[in-house]
């Protein structure tokens, strides 16, 4: 059998990688630069020299750089779309989230009637675009409920993309067919020691598991497949070098797939951490554009997290997907707006207010990922 990425990157040295950011110089970084705006495949090292410390000088004309091939793939379009939390029961142990089976917290999981009124409240948005959320409960909130579920909430919604608990290899072959549209699943870090740190009890502590789930995601054929690590967990400079190579990894082997990226930095939540390696406003405009510029085709998304003031700012530059109007409640749209949440969002806008915002800055707001006459399967 052909390996996956879990046996690539456990031939990786992270010290090594982490080091490697050190050594690169100024005339790395403007080959580097020169490449993607002569329409040239970066390779691994050109990503981690615009990332590097002799980036820094370079920010300008690395955002300049971003922004013209994000226009020259993308056009002005900015899609939007909003989370569903359908449940904050989990079984994991992470000293980071809000939804930490520790946390003495009141948990729920909406029932059918519960999602059909934050489906509504949400449509009424005008939002067309959902990112499906749980916490991580393969038993009560496992493949028997999402059989329930998606085909109701796939009524409402023109996409519907997931963010569960990794499943094995038929479950996603199934969620395929009961209409799911893309899959995001983060590493949180690719750093062992700090994985291990910050992921203490339940199926989540098994690095290797979710590791291969990219590789389920691309052999079951889903659409769009979503990377991303939390940034703050460990040095974001080599988890984002161990992103790059797991996104090249996957667009060379699972080519008929799309590709997403999501970017969080750690935000506040009950319980949760001191941040040890905290990701500085300049540095994470240079590791985005840097994406942007290894992989022009690729969809980066920004979401609520962030302070709306650095959201209008980047979004132009480099974005392709944003947020709007989020709750990280479950039933916080029109259910229980007062349960907990999983971490706290800076940026409060409306979708609405979004939306003119994004046309004052010469954008185009999209509501829709795709339309069924355009060869999908209307559900």
């Amino acid at each position: 059998m052909t390996p996956d990425f879990y046996a690539h990157w456990q031939q990786q040295n992270w010290h090594d990688v982490e080091m490697q950011s050190m050594a690169f110089k100024a005339a790395d970084v403007e080959l580097a630069l020169y490449k993607a705006r002569h329409n040239t495949q970066l390779k691994l090292a050109d990503f981690q020299a615009l990332i590097s410390p002799a980036g820094e000088p370079h920010l300008i004309e690395l955002a300049q750089t971003a922004q013209l091939l994000t226009r020259q793939r993308f056009g002005r379009t900015q899609q939007l779309f909003a989370p569903l939390y359908l449940s904050n029961l989990c079984a994991n142990e992470c000293s980071y989230c809000g939804f930490s089976m520790s946390q003495k917290v009141k948990r729920r999981v909406l029932n059918a009637a519960e999602i059909e009124q934050e489906c509504q409240a949400l449509q009424q948005m005008g939002i067309d675009q959902v990112l499906v959320v749980t916490g991580e409960h393969e038993r009560k909130v496992g493949m028997l409920y999402f059989r329930q579920m998606l085909p109701l909430i796939r009524r409402y919604f023109s996409s519907v993309m997931l963010e569960v608990q990794p499943l094995h290899l038929s479950d996603y072959r199934e969620l395929k067919q009961l209409g799911v549209d893309a899959v995001m699943v983060y590493q949180e870090s690719y750093h062992q020691p700090s994985y291990q740190r910050y992921h203490l009890k339940g199926q989540k502590s098994d690095i290797h598991w979710r590791l291969e789930c990219p590789d389920r995601l691309g052999q079951a054929g889903i659409d769009k497949i979503g990377l991303g690590v939390l940034f703050g967990l460990a040095n974001w400079r080599t988890d984002a070098t161990f992103l790059a190579m797991h996104l090249l990894y996957m667009q060379q082997r699972y080519w008929r797939s799309r590709y997403s990226l999501s970017v969080p930095r750690i935000r506040p939540c009950a319980g949760g951490i001191e941040v040890q390696h905290p990701v500085h406003d300049k540095h994470f405009v240079q590791l985005i554009c840097a994406f942007r510029l290894l992989s022009p085709s690729l969809e980066i998304s920004l979401s609520t997290r962030e302070r709306a003031e650095l959201r209008d700012q980047l979004i132009p530059i480099a974005i392709t997907s944003s947020s709007a109007g989020s709750s990280t409640r479950p039933g916080g749209y029109a259910v229980d707006p007062e349960s907990l949440e999983q971490f706290s969002i800076d940026d409060q806008r409306s979708p609405e207010q979004f939306r003119q915002r994004m046309q004052q800055l010469g954008l185009a707001p999209v509501l829709k990922d795709w339309d069924s006459y355009l060869g999908r399967e209307q559900l």
